[in-house]
């Protein structure tokens, strides 16, 4: 399995950090590269414990989709989603927020495993890391900007 792990240093309110990062709206903005939507379940505003949402974009030059379902959640220090339908074999993602004087560190845990063994393994350490590590530090930059510009 393979695992990226990012921290990224915010200066806003742990609240406002951890409600943008679960906003499907700013995940959208955050992808247009992707032309990702949310497609089915929660397709605007804040997801919550227990809701899904289904995204459909063009990853690698092929249209995929990818069902999501937030697992955990304790406001505002943490939430996790898992993957229910997709192109991995597995995939988890921890969203973890830490409070730091009046900045806000926001930590991502993502898991993920791709199929076909030793051919996905390789996929990944080759591509397809470096490929989801770009990805969320486009999603988080947002994030930050966006809680930044609001203080």
């Amino acid at each position: 399995m393979a695992t990226i792990y990012l921290e990224t240093h915010i200066n806003a309110d742990i609240h406002k950090v951890f409600d943008l990062a679960r906003d499907i709206n700013l995940h959208q903005k955050s992808t247009r590269k992707t032309n990702e939507k949310a497609v089915a379940g929660r397709t605007s505003g804040l997801i919550e414990k227990n809701e899904t949402v289904t995204w459909r974009a063009r990853h690698l030059g092929v249209e995929q989709t990818l069902t999501t379902k937030i697992i955990s959640m304790e406001k505002p220090s943490q939430f996790t989603d898992i993957m229910l339908k997709g192109a991995f074999k597995t995939m988890k993602h921890q969203h973890i927020f830490e409070k730091k004087n009046n900045s806000t560190v926001m930590i991502d845990i993502f898991e993920f495993e791709s199929p076909l063994g030793i051919l996905g393994r390789f996929f990944n350490h080759i591509f397809l890391k470096s490929y989801m590590r770009r990805f969320l530090l486009e999603r988080n930059e947002l994030i930050k900007e966006t809680a930044e510009a609001h203080n």
